[in-house]
């Protein structure tokens, strides 16, 4: 599956290596093509900067370790989506072909949509360990 992952999975999996959103990120990694659009890194880097200075360099670590696709975010707004700074990650997702969005976000949450899916990190971990 191609799975693109919002930013706010990766701030958890930043800040707490052994939580379910850091395992159900390597999870990605290893068997699926994870996605990152160049918009999440912006903002994985802004919120690291400006709340986490202390874990940059663990940001670093991070994104190094993990296999993935870098995608282009398109900043067109959507009226898919009612947050207008959640458009540019729905557009990527949706012209990379993503399959699943992992977000813990409640304006994707609310997306009444089949393709892509929409999930929570549980809900991914449910489907992970179904087809394991």
């Amino acid at each position: 599956m191609r799975i693109m992952v919002d930013a706010n999975i990766l701030i958890s999996a930043l800040l707490y290596p052994e939580s379910t959103p850091a395992k159900a990120l390597r999870d990605i990694s290893a068997w699926h093509k994870l996605l990152l659009a160049d918009y999440i890194i912006k903002e994985l880097w802004d919120v690291t900067k400006r709340k986490f200075p202390s874990k940059q360099a663990d940001l670093d670590v991070l994104l190094s370790k993990l296999s993935f696709e870098f995608v282009a975010a398109p900043r067109e707004p959507s009226k898919l989506i009612s947050d207008p700074k959640d458009a540019p990650i729905l557009n990527a997702a949706i012209l990379a072909e993503a399959d699943v969005i992992v977000s813990g976000d409640r304006h994707f949450l609310q997306l009444e949509m089949d393709h892509p899916r929409v999930m929570t990190v549980a809900d991914y971990m449910r489907l992970s360990e179904s087809i394991a």
